[in-house]
C-alpha cells in the first residue's frame, strides 16, 4: 500500500495542500517547473491576472507534453523501421545460396 504525502506549497500568492501517491520531493519539483513556466510568461509580459496566468502556463505545458509525446513518437517510428531493415539485410544475408 502506497502512503499519501500531504504537500504545502505556494503558488501565485496563494497556498496550496495536496495529496499524492508521490513523494514530497516530486511534487515539489513540479510545482518548481510550474513556477519557471509562470515566470518565463511573465518575463515575456504575459498577463498580471493570477487566473490567466495560471490558464497560460498550462497551455504552455500542455504543449510542452505533447511535443515530447509526438517526438517519442517519431523516434520510436524510425527506431521501427531501421530494425525491421536490419531484420530484412540479416534474413538476405542468412538465407543459403
Amino acid at each position: 500500500m502506497t502512503k499519501t504525502n500531504r504537500v504545502e506549497f505556494e503558488l501565485l500568492g496563494q497556498k496550496y495542500a495536496i495529496r499524492s501517491d508521490a513523494t514530497p520531493e516530486y511534487v515539489r519539483q513540479l510545482v518548481a517547473h510550474v513556477e519557471k513556466t509562470v515566470k518565463q510568461i511573465q518575463a515575456e509580459g504575459g498577463p498580471k491576472d493570477p487566473q490567466k496566468l495560471a490558464v497560460l502556463a498550462a497551455f504552455y505545458i500542455a504543449d510542452e507534453l505533447f511535443q515530447t509525446r509526438d517526438a517519442g513518437r517519431q523516434k520510436d517510428g524510425a527506431a521501427a523501421e531501421r530494425v525491421g531493415a536490419l531484420l530484412e539485410l540479416l534474413e538476405k544475408t542468412a538465407r543459403p545460396s
